[in-house]
């Protein structure tokens, strides 16, 4: 075991993590089954993992086209910086889910709505696998895999790109 192992409270095990996951992709094709296509928009790190994870259940349980794109930029400056999708994508008169791994504040998913709010789209909607609920913006999550009460010290890790450590920690 490594200290950040030792240190880490394990919420949801991969077995669980991987249920949410595929609830969430259920609860996407049920409320988006009248669409050809959606397009599913993962924050750079394990929300875009958790992004990928959700294509693969919809390719398994729907006849969805999906496309996926990442998103792109940096969740950390005070001011928001660019956003860079990964591929050229058409998003106009389409269904975009914005894919991350936790809501906390709803700061990092309410900037990765900008580049969505310059065009027409049907609708945009919000997949996380864990909301913490501390929320300082107007943005809920549409699909929540897990509500987890936390304290505002505490922090909540998910893992979906290290196989060996999948799972949802708290630390």
């Amino acid at each position: 075991m490594t200290d950040s192992t030792i240190s880490k409270r394990q919420i949801l095990s991969p077995l669980q993590t991987s249920q949410k996951i595929r609830r969430i992709a259920f609860e996407i094709y049920e409320h988006n089954f009248e669409e050809t296509s959606i397009i599913i928009a993962g924050i750079a790190g394990e929300g875009y993992a958790f992004a990928k994870r959700l294509v693969a259940e919809l390719a398994d349980i729907s006849p969805l086209h999906v496309e996926l794109i990442e998103l792109r930029f940096d969740k950390h400056i005070h001011f928001q910086s660019p956003i860079i999708f990964d591929k050229d994508v058409q998003v106009e008169n389409q269904v975009i889910i914005i894919a991350d791994d936790v809501l906390n504040t709803g700061r990092t998913l309410a900037f990765a709505l900008e580049p969505f709010l310059k065009v027409s789209m049907k609708k945009v909607q919000v997949a996380v696998v864990v909301d913490r609920s501390h929320h300082k913006f107007p943005i809920h999550a549409d699909y929540v895999g897990y509500a987890l009460s936390t304290t505002l010290t505490e922090h909540v890790e998910v893992v979906l790109s290290r196989p060996e450590e999948e799972g949802v920690y708290l630390k």
